[in-house]
């Protein structure tokens, strides 16, 4: 049986062996230097790492090459907690690569996120959320224009959650509404496939007094990012006897 087993499924049990005992974020071998070790095609090699980046063992950076998988971030729903912090807490440098700043009319989404009037002037920031150089998530993020000198803050490498406490506004509760869809045209900017799957939470965040400080849409690479939902499980009330 083993004799029949396609070469690219051998080659790729081996490496699964080899990443048992990996460090986290180590250097993988290149696809030319695998095929070169195991005297076979690129394509073959090719093939073997696919299982691998599907079961999320390597991550694969475009430009970069492959890296042994950090185990995936997993943040629980029903907290607040930024970006930047959650990166912090994990041992892992939070970045941010600015794609748009500035201000702009709000959309009727966002308007009534806020409760602004309809294309009411708001500070519009998008940007890709990275841990440490891997590209996690695409984030479109609106404030209401008082929110203006956010503009001025640290939006690469510092966290706007502090940068609003520093204005006198602290995001304290708000609410998220989860659903999917695929990277698409966003694709380039995170370094993957467009068919890949996104993750995606759109949430308004709200201050002591319950004013909205901030709606924000974030779409999170598969693989790269989780939000973890802890329940309780209802016991069902009496159903009546019957006759």
């Amino acid at each position: 049986m083993a004799a029949t087993q396609p070469l690219y499924e051998r080659i790729e049990r081996q490496l699964r062996r080899r990443l048992a005992g990996a460090e986290a974020g180590a250097p993988f071998p290149s696809e030319p230097q695998l095929a070169t070790e195991f005297g076979v095609s690129r394509m073959t090699v090719r093939a073997a790492l696919a299982g691998l980046e599907r079961d999320g063992l390597i991550e694969r950076i475009p430009g970069r090459g492959s890296f042994v998988r950090r185990s995936t971030a997993a943040r629980p729903v029903g907290m607040l907690l930024s970006f930047h912090d959650q990166a912090r807490a994990e041992g892992r440098t939070p970045r941010s690569r600015v794609l748009d700043a500035g201000l702009r009319p709000a959309t009727a989404a966002e308007a009534e996120a806020l409760r602004l009037p309809l294309d009411a002037p708001v500070v519009a920031i998008s940007r890709i959320r990275m841990f440490d150089d891997l590209p996690v998530a695409i984030e479109h993020a609106v404030f209401p224009e008082a929110l203006a000198p956010l503009l001025s803050a640290d939006l690469e490498t510092g966290s706007l959650h502090s940068a609003l406490r520093d204005l006198g506004h602290d995001p304290v509760g708000g609410s998220s509404v989860l659903t999917a869809q695929v990277a698409g045209k966003d694709a380039p900017a995170l370094g993957i496939d467009p068919e890949t799957p996104l993750l995606t939470e759109t949430r308004t965040i709200t201050d002591h007094r319950g004013v909205p400080l901030e709606h924000t849409t974030s779409a999170y690479v598969a693989g790269r990012y989780a939000l973890r939902v802890d329940f309780t499980i209802t016991r069902p009330g009496p159903t009546g006897r019957r006759d």
